[in-house]
């Protein structure tokens, strides 16, 4: 496996445990891997989805990737804000693209993909969450 590789497994298992990479983490992992600090935090930095600080139980990424764009993920992405206004529970993010260009707007919830999104399929889903 080569570093980068590895190195992302490291960040990913670390934020799927603590759901962020603290700086102490970075440390750590720097300290066991004998991989620089500076490559660590540039990887835990670079990629949209590792976090630097603590997220709710609930992470949201609305794809705004090209397909998702011109089919109103911005719409979508200010009505969550919108309707999950200050909620604890969820941490809403956007991202370049999540696969699902096909269905788009897209957004995954804890890692799983919900398609062809309305007003009124999100007002499901995060009914669900919360319950």
């Amino acid at each position: 496996m080569e570093e980068k590789e590895f190195l992302l497994s490291v960040l990913r298992k670390e934020q799927k445990n603590k759901r962020y990479i603290s700086e102490d983490a970075l440390k750590r992992i720097s300290k066991k891997t004998d991989i620089p600090i500076s490559r660590i935090y540039g990887a835990a930095t670079f990629y949209s989805m590792l976090h630097e600080q603590k997220q709710a139980k609930n992470i949201i990424y609305v794809c705004d990737g090209p397909s998702c764009h011109v089919n109103n993920s911005k719409n979508i992405t200010a009505y969550l804000k919108k309707k999950l206004n200050k909620s604890r529970k969820f941490s809403l993010h956007t991202a370049s693209c999540i696969g699902c260009c096909d269905e788009a707007p897209a957004m995954l919830l804890n890692g799983n993909a919900y398609t062809k999104l309305t007003k009124e399929k999100i007002d499901e889903i995060i009914k669900k969450c919360k319950s």
